[in-house]
């Protein structure tokens, strides 16, 4: 069996930015280095302030947010739409999270329109219960949390939102939908014959 060989090919110009680019965008320190043993040719120095967004870029996850108490952060997210009915003709269903204690509410929904009246309904519950105000809520941005956009203004509930297709932001609410829904597919995989999709 031949032995993996790598080649090596010596470029004579090349700026700092395609060399960070040419080599999946390395740390400064990292280029540098390679800079002072001459393994690489650059034409122009590395600057730490225009490369300091790649490592955030790079991250698996985010910086995680800490609360102290359960209505600082709520974490939303609607599932849905389901490839049949429910025995109540709920096709949805959004879910509220604590970041705090990671304590779940589930609220089975007919349609998505359906999340104001649940979210007043959800808050009117939690804030009674802890005798506490919501201070922020996260969404993905769907258009049933458009509609409430206006609403949290209004009640002064930060909206936070995460960025678009980026599930490192959501996994968390991610992760409960995916367990919800395996759970439900055993319950009903036990009850009846196998669900077929």
């Amino acid at each position: 069996m031949p032995i993996p060989q790598a080649f090596w090919s010596l470029c004579l110009s090349a700026t700092a930015d395609l060399w960070h680019r040419c080599l999946g965008h390395p740390t400064p320190r990292i280029l540098n280095l390679l800079v002072s043993n001459n393994k690489i040719v650059c034409t122009s120095r590395c600057s730490l302030a225009h490369y300091q967004a790649y490592p955030l870029g790079k991250s698996l996850r985010p910086t995680s947010y800490k609360t102290t108490t359960p209505l600082d952060l709520i974490f939303s997210d609607v599932w849905g739409f389901a490839p049949i009915f429910s025995s109540d003709s709920f096709r949805y269903f959004v879910i509220f999270m604590y970041t705090h204690t990671k304590h779940l509410w589930y609220y089975p929904l007919v349609s998505k329109s359906d999340v104001f009246s649940i979210f007043h309904h959800f808050q009117t519950l939690v804030e009674r219960q802890l005798s506490r105000k919501t201070k922020s809520i996260q969404t993905d941005w769907g258009g049933e949390y458009r509609k409430l956009n206006q609403l949290f203004q209004t009640i002064r509930i930060h909206h936070r939102l995460i960025c678009p297709r980026t599930h490192e932001q959501n996994g968390t609410v991610e992760r409960r939908h995916r367990h919800i829904v395996e759970t439900d597919l055993t319950l009903l995989g036990q009850c009846t014959a196998p669900l077929q999709f």
